[in-house]
């Protein structure tokens, strides 16, 4: 018999996807230069050079059998110190090579650590908005998902609402900055504030709670904004992070998980992560891309097209008269419905050839999700039809 939960997921896409497949189809049947697809968070930058300087280096100089042979379950240990080593020279605070596993990317971080720290009918709070496979990666643990709302003028943490999801159940917070959909960084102060609540919420419920932070977007970042490390800030931390959008290497699937050195009873912690891993059959991520990236540390694509694409569409879509909240990183930026449902608007939308992703599964009502890893191109040939989308509405 099948499982019915699995059966459910594989027939349903997400809506990130099924978007992404009807813009590919219209592409099909009139131009792909005729269709302003917005959907997917497909770097669309190439990689640094480094990239491919260090992956034929390694096959030319290489030995064959050790470069793609397996590594460690929790990854090569040199990776790991490489990795260590720059995490502690960035945040100022140490990070061990013991307390590293590398994972086939950001999706298997969060599902190994979330599968690691929680127990059936645990909560896991996550904050509006978020990427919507958090809900898929929580209830596959048999936790539940809390929706903490945030205050939706800029997206920025509501403490209120957050305070008030903690109950004797919450395992875990899940943080994600820079954030996908918003482009929201979280401030020294907030993660400072979120901190102070969660060590004030363990001390309430007198347990260990978790922050999860994710953070494939480290490095795509605007305006000389600089984003903390939350690790700094509260011990019971574990970082997920993935090489995808710094590298432009999202189809290479590869990432690491690092737990803080000073979360209480770390060495346990990471125990229940490589058993997880191990449960999961996530040992031993891809040993050339270990490799790879442990010569790529700190280095990015060309994010500077990121900014102009946000720049100049958000000067454009302000001047139509949309409301948009400026993003400070990432490669997204999320506009004001003219309807209060986002559904029917990005629906709408489709009728001038605009993808658009609605933001009702990303945890907030009333907002499009416009990815900004598009050619620079599309984004100026866009405008137009968002002003016939705008012009609609007015009318």
């Amino acid at each position: 018999m099948l499982n019915k939960k699995y059966e459910s997921l594989g027939k349903k896409s997400s809506v990130i996807r099924e978007l992404f497949e009807f813009a590919n189809k219209r592409k099909k049947e009139i131009g792909e230069e005729n269709v302003y697809d917005f959907s997917l968070g497909n770097p669309s930058v190439a990689p640094p050079k480094i990239v491919d300087e260090t992956i034929k280096n390694l096959l030319n100089t290489s030995c064959s059998v050790a470069l793609h042979g397996y590594t460690s379950a929790a990854g090569d240990y040199e990776v790991r110190q490489k990795i260590a080593e720059y995490i502690s020279k960035q945040s100022g605070k140490e990070s061990s090579a013991d307390l590293i596993y590398i994972t086939c990317g950001a999706a298997a971080s969060l599902t190994i650590s979330l599968s690691a720290v929680t127990c059936e009918n645990d909560e896991v709070i996550v904050l509006a908005p978020f990427f919507p496979e958090y809900k898929v990666f929580i209830e596959n643990c048999g936790a539940k998902t809390v929706v903490c709302k945030p205050n939706l003028n800029d997206f920025t943490i509501d403490f209120n609402n957050l305070e008030n999801c903690f109950t004797s159940n919450t395992a875990a917070v899940i943080i994600n900055s820079p954030n996908n959909p918003s482009g929201v960084v979280y401030s020294n102060e907030e993660i400072e504030c979120l901190a102070n609540l969660l060590y004030k919420m363990q001390i309430k419920f007198n347990k260990q709670i978790y922050l999860i932070t994710d953070e494939p977007y480290r490095e795509l970042v605007f305006d000389n904004i600089s984003v903390p490390y939350p690790s700094c800030y509260y011990n019971n931390t574990i970082t997920c992070y993935s090489f995808s959008k710094s590298l432009s290497l999202p189809g290479e699937r590869i990432g690491y998980i690092e737990v803080s050195q000073d979360a209480q009873n770390a060495k346990d912690i990471f125990a229940a992560i490589c058993g997880a891993g191990r449960s999961l059959g996530f040992v031993c991520a891809p040993s050339l891309m270990q490799k790879t990236v442990a010569n790529c540390l700190g280095k990015t694509s060309d994010i500077s097209v990121y900014e102009r694409n946000r720049n100049y569409l958000y000067k454009a879509l302000t001047e139509i008269g949309y409301n948009v909240v400026l993003p400070n990183g990432a490669f997204y930026l999320m506009l004001k419905c003219l309807t209060n449902n986002a559904l029917q608007f990005a629906e709408k939308a489709k009728d001038f050839e605009l993808i658009i992703v609605p933001s009702d599964d990303f945890g907030v009502d009333g907002f499009v999700r416009i990815a900004l890893c598009v050619s620079e191109k599309t984004v100026k040939n866009s405008i137009p039809a968002f002003k016939k989308l705008y012009d609609y509405y007015r009318s």
